[in-house]
């Protein structure tokens, strides 16, 4: 029961962040710090696997991190930085599920993570506007060179324990602390000429244009209805697109991870990667039809729950067919990945909507 909890967890807290960014992150942040924790305490589960299961659960919570910034950043040279930070520590895990070498976890460091966490912090006293490119390319530096490589190299490298650290000479917490301090200063450095705040915290992100989540039927106006022609335009003129390339690959790498964590997995990293690239197509060339076709989707549920479906029904036709070729499938990892396949596609088509109408509303 513990353990299907915590799982439950890593895998449902992390919806919340696209529309609670910060509380949704540190909120995943904290479960992933403690996870290990509870299962020693509290249950006698080998944990021999724990570091397989836990990068992956890791890589999934940023990836919905990765797609919130579709959603809700409005800094658009924050967000092309943040998805090169997002894809250079994705490849990296994924490198270090097919070898197991915890030295790709140091190369490939996590600065995603502390670059969105910052990037939020801003946001709850200031306009993102206000951080210009040289102060976003800073802090990504000194979180990558201060924070990232020291506990990159301390958990993988020199595979210490923080609490055994402290416990076997109280005497270190000082040096954190000064750390800290350190962090701190860099922190307080790099706010330090930004405009006055804004009263309040914006916790929240803001909503959803209303005629985006439901509808070209729910604009008002009629620069809203031109500009919701122009977004479907957009979404359906073409199916071989940067976007599509970028599911492929974002999927791809995504199932990489999971593959080498699931038992049961018989397929190679390159046929998971070409198995879920068709349906990925499938599912594009779906979408783009229904919008060629003047529909859209009613909501967000409306489409995972549609796409779940087609897909499971895509996967119990090959269940069906692989046999009188010689081939087969596990059953249930396979529908495993398709549903974690179609909530991230679902997100990303959802949110990519959102980044095209912010990115021309400001032209």
């Amino acid at each position: 029961m513990i353990f299907w909890a915590l799982v439950m967890a890593r895998f449902l807290i992390p919806l919340s962040i696209p529309k609670y960014p910060l509380p949704g992150i540190i909120a995943s942040l904290v479960l992933d710090a403690i996870d290990k924790t509870i299962f020693q305490l509290f249950t006698d589960l080998p944990l021999d696997d724990y570091q397989g299961y836990d990068k992956a659960l890791d890589i999934y919570y940023l990836t919905i991190t990765y797609l919130s910034t579709l959603r809700d950043w409005s800094n658009l040279f924050a967000f092309r930085l943040s998805r090169f930070l997002f894809y250079y520590r994705l490849v990296g895990a994924a490198l270090f599920g097919i070898t197991h070498l915890r030295a790709l976890l140091f190369i490939f460091p996590n600065v995603f993570e502390y670059f969105f966490i910052f990037y939020e912090a801003v946001r709850l006293k200031w306009d993102p506007q206000v951080l210009t490119k040289n102060k976003l390319i800073i802090t990504a530096a000194l979180i990558w060179i201060f924070v990232k490589v020291p506990q990159e190299y301390w958990i993988h490298i020199a595979e210490m324990s923080t609490t055994d650290w402290i416990m076997e000479n109280p005497a270190n917490t000082l040096f954190l602390i000064a750390w800290a301090s350190v962090l701190l200063f860099m922190t307080w450095w790099l706010l330090k000429d930004l405009p006055p705040a804004r009263p309040g915290f914006s916790f929240a992100a803001d909503p959803i244009p209303s005629f985006l989540s439901d509808g070209a039927e729910g604009a008002r106006t009629r620069e809203e209805r031109k500009r919701m022609k122009m977004v479907h335009k957009l979404l359906s003129e073409k199916l071989v697109t940067r976007e599509l390339a970028e599911k492929i690959v974002l999927i791809s790498l995504l199932s990489i991870i999971f593959a080498e964590v699931l038992p049961g997995v018989r397929a190679g990293s390159l046929q998971v990667a070409a198995g879920l690239s068709i349906l990925i197509v499938i599912n594009t060339a779906l979408s783009q039809w229904l919008v060629r076709r003047g529909r859209q989707w009613r909501s967000i549920i409306q489409e995972f729950v549609v796409m779940s479906v087609v897909n499971f029904g895509l996967i119990l036709l090959f269940d069906f067919l692989l046999p009188s070729l010689n081939g087969s499938i596990d059953l249930l990892d396979t529908l495993f990945f398709v549903l974690l396949l179609t909530l991230n596609v679902t997100l990303y088509d959802r949110y990519r909507r959102t980044h095209i109408w912010s990115y021309n509303n400001k032209k």
